[in-house]
């Protein structure tokens, strides 16, 4: 076998890996996530997932990495190339709600249950848990400051406060789709951002 091709193998076997854990995570956690889990799942030696990512808590990093491009594909990327402010910021959040009522894990929003499972917690994954959240919050509180700049917010708009209610409308839209079954909640949610933005 050539180098290359075992490379090119390597790479496949290891995106089998997060996908198969970012689908288990989403809905049982990230604690719920063992190397022998993922080696039964895969029909593979716990040797051979070990290799690839060497501790669970790496693993578990690498599946918080896979969900954070998850989310970016699905979300802020489905939103490019429409106009800063306002516009981005109602597109942002119908992408949003897309990927949530989509179901494309099993567990919803893979960052819902892990923040509710690591935000008692210190360590590496909180810390990435935190900063991919961070970032995406820093670009809608952005999107809400430049829509208030172009006067498409009225000027006295608490950016903050807006920003915590969209966020509000998302957990509560995961809540009763997950927890409910609620095939109404994507539409409740789509009328609650009206009121607000």
């Amino acid at each position: 076998m050539s180098p290359r091709k075992s490379l090119a193998e390597s790479r496949l076997t290891r995106q089998r890996i997060l996908d198969t854990g970012l689908v288990i995570a989403s809905a049982e956690g990230l604690e719920g996530l063992t190397i022998g889990r993922l080696a039964a799942e895969l029909g593979m030696s716990k040797a051979g997932v070990i290799g690839h990512f060497g501790t669970k808590e790496s693993l578990q990093l690498a599946v918080v990495d896979a969900a954070t491009g998850m989310f970016v594909r699905e979300v802020p990327e489905r939103a490019r190339g429409v106009a800063r402010g306002l516009p981005y910021l109602r597109a942002a959040c119908e992408a949003w709600i897309s990927y949530l009522e989509r179901e494309l894990l099993p567990g919803g929003c893979f960052f819902t249950a892990a923040a509710a499972e690591f935000d008692g917690r210190d360590g590496p994954v909180r810390d990435a848990i935190v900063r991919a959240d961070q970032l995406w919050q820093r670009e809608l509180r952005l999107n809400i400051w430049r829509a208030v700049s172009l006067a498409e917010l009225p000027p006295d708009t608490d950016i903050d406060q807006l920003l915590y209610e969209i966020v509000a409308i998302m957990l509560a839209l995961n809540h009763f789709l997950q927890l409910h079954g609620d095939r109404q909640a994507p539409a409740r949610a789509r009328r609650a951002l009206e009121r607000l933005v």
